[in-house]
Formats: C-alpha cells, structure tokens, sequence
C-alpha cells in the first residue's frame, strides 16, 4: 500500500535589508543564540499573524480575536438604528451571557465603566458571527435593554444562556486552519493545523543603533535659533532569514468536515492559500521608516507521509559570507545539501513530492523539480498532497 500525504513543508531562504520586523518589550530587536551565534529572529507569532492577515484578505474569510465582543455587538446594534446607550446595555449582557469569565472595564481613573465589559479570554470568532450575536440581542431586546451595575449575573443574561456559547463554537476557514483556544466554553477549542517556526537569519548577525533627529519646523524657521524637537534612536538590523512551516492535513481535513470530499475540497483551498500566503508575508512592524518589502529567493515545498522536517539545524554552524559578500547562495546550497543528507538517513520513500521555485539558483539538485512561479510550485504540491485517494 502506497504511503499517504500527512505533511506539507515549505521552507523559505529570504534576505531582509535594514529593517526591525519584530520588537520586544524594550523595541529591541529580537534575536536568538544558536550554534553559539548571536542571530536576528522573528517570533512565530508575529510572522504567523502577518501570514493570517495576508490570508484573510485573499479569501475573503476574516475572523475576530477580541476581549470586547460586547462593544462589537453593540457597534452592530447601532448601525441597525439602536440608541447608542441602549446598544451599548444589550451589548454588555451579551458578553456576560456566555460561560466566559468577565470583568467591567475601568477607565483613566480606575473607575468602572457602565456597560463596557472585557471577558477573561480572547475570544476568536469568525467576524460574520457577531452579526448573529446582534440578531439574539434583537431577539431578547425587552429583557437586555435594562440597567447592567456589574455586580454579577441576573435575569437579562438568563434568557440568552446556551444562545451565546452556541454562536461562540462557529468557525470558519481561519479559525479551522490556524487553530482557537477557548477553554471556558465546551468544546470551542480546535487544534491548529499549521504549524510555524520562529524565523532566523543563517549567520551571525549585529544589532545596530541608528540615530534620529525631528525637526520642530517652527524652530527652524527662526535664523537665530537652531536644535531639533525630539531626538532618540532605534534598533535595526539585517539578514537572510531561513523560515519553516507544515501544514497537518489530516488535522486539517478533521477541522473541516464530517464529509469527506467537502472536507477535501476545502482543504485544498485553505492549504494553498496558507502556502502562498506563508511566502508573500512580511511582519510590518517599522514599515514606514524601513519598507523592507523583499520576497523569498529561494521556496521549497515538501509532501510528507511521517513527520515535518526543519531544516533549521543546516544552520547551526553559521553561514560565512561568500568572497564577494552576502549570504544568500551559500544559504541556498546549505538547504540542497542538507536535504540531501536528511531525506538520505531517514529513508527517501518518506518524500512523496518536492519541488522548489528561486529566484537565480539553476543547480539545485537535492529540492525536486524546479517550477517557473510561486503559485506553480504551491499548485503542484497541493494537487500531490490532497489528491483524491480512499479514506
């Protein structure tokens, strides 16, 4: 019996010039020590929310993470003609009928606010769901639109108990792919099928301070006064980033659908899109000051039937700079070398499909066909991974 597809894995070699796609809590640049090397690193999380918007737009399909899902709905009430503290009432009782825990907000004075509630939790809904919240409260107008003081439950929230927690479950593509954590309501948690590694560059890398002045224009209108409004300075760095990521389809195909061959064809959509997506994203922290809009030079994509593979550990002895400079080539041949070697040791038949798609680079020998486009190779893989075989 033939091995079946479980795993897409899409590795990407792409150079980002001057550039601080991703702070921490000091606007620091992040970074990371591997192979004893100081190396510049993007989190997960903030190339996985790029890659989520990026996919949200192409389909169309948005979801809404939000501790204020009560002034959301109220929103929504408003634009269908409620009065605004009425809306904002009902609202509140909305975020307080769910099995979420929930807080009043407080405003600059510590004092709380009427009718503004944040839940304990994130909520991740899709967005289209919070117009279905409002059709509940309209439902139960009478019995929302009373007083809310936020000393706990009462009677308004009771006529909406299992409504609420009953939208709260609904997903959408988003949510079915990427995954959702809400454990305060049954069964509301769903597993992710993707899976994203923090991104880092090959080589050592050094974090540099660039000094910045504003000028106030009134002061420098003056012929006898000089000097300037504000002056700091901020942390950038360079680099050619190895990114990886895998896609579970059968997680994936469980997330989607009790019905095989809708589940299929969903999924089809859902992992092509997250692989184009995955290679078309860019954190945008600092856009303004850096565009450092670069794209991939080289993408390579993988069919699995056993397990994902990173090929982080090709760079663990940092990449050194070709003679003329640059690190991007000698990143490249590091990949078609270690794929070489680690699909050698645990057996090629694992491999069900390769494929690469680069920007220059004619002989690689080790990454499958090479494919003219992004979207080709992305096609090519999706089609191998998610063909029609027997459950």
């Amino acid at each position: 019996m033939n091995p079946r597809p479980r795993f897409i894995d899409i590795h990407i070699i792409q150079p980002v010039p001057y550039a601080n796609l991703n702070r921490d809590d000091t606007n620091s640049v992040k970074t990371m020590l591997y192979g004893d090397a100081l190396r510049t690193r993007v989190s997960s999380q903030s190339w996985k929310r790029a890659v989520r918007e990026h996919f949200q737009d192409k389909l169309g399909d948005k979801a809404l993470r939000t501790r204020r899902i009560g002034e959301r709905v109220a929103e929504a009430l408003g634009e269908r003609g409620w009065d605004q503290a009425i809306a904002e009432r009902a609202g509140a009782h909305v975020a307080t009928g769910s099995s979420i825990k929930w807080e009043v907000a407080k405003g600059k004075d510590k004092q709380p606010i009427t009718n503004k509630i944040l839940t304990n939790a994130l909520i991740y809904l899709p967005e289209d769901a919070v117009q279905e919240l409002a059709d509940i409260a309209e439902a139960h107008k009478d019995a929302l639109t009373t007083d809310f003081t936020g000393k706990g439950r009462s009677k308004p929230e009771s006529a909406l108990k299992g409504k609420i927690d009953k939208v709260l479950l609904k997903r959408n593509g988003v949510i079915n792919l990427f995954g959702r954590m809400l454990a305060e309501v049954n069964q509301a948690g769903v597993d992710g099928a993707v899976q994203v590694a923090h991104a880092f560059t090959t080589h050592t890398t050094e974090v540099e301070l660039d000094y910045f002045a504003a000028v106030d224009d009134v002061t420098a209108a003056k012929d006898d006064e000089t000097g300037s409004g504000h002056m700091g300075t901020a942390e950038f760095s360079t680099g050619t980033f190895y990114r990886f990521a895998t896609v579970d389809l059968e997680e994936l195909v469980r997330n989607l659908s009790d019905d095989y061959d809708i589940a299929l064809e969903a999924a089809r959509e859902l992992a092509g899109q997250f692989l184009l997506s995955f290679i078309e994203s860019l954190p945008q922290a600092k856009k303004n000051s850096t565009a450092p809009h670069s794209l991939p030079h080289l993408v390579h994509v993988a069919v699995r039937s056993d397990r994902p593979l990173s090929f982080a550990a090709a760079f663990e002895e940092p990449v050194r700079s070709a003679q003329h400079g640059g690190y991007v080539a000698r990143s490249v041949q590091n990949i078609d070398a270690y794929s070489e070697a680690a699909n050698t040791l645990l057996g090629r038949d694992r491999v069900l499909h390769a494929g690469h798609a680069s920007l220059h680079f004619d002989k690689l020998e080790h990454l499958g066909e090479r494919h003219s486009s992004f979207e080709a190779l992305v096609t090519a893989a999706v089609a191998t991974a998610l063909a029609e075989h027997p459950q």
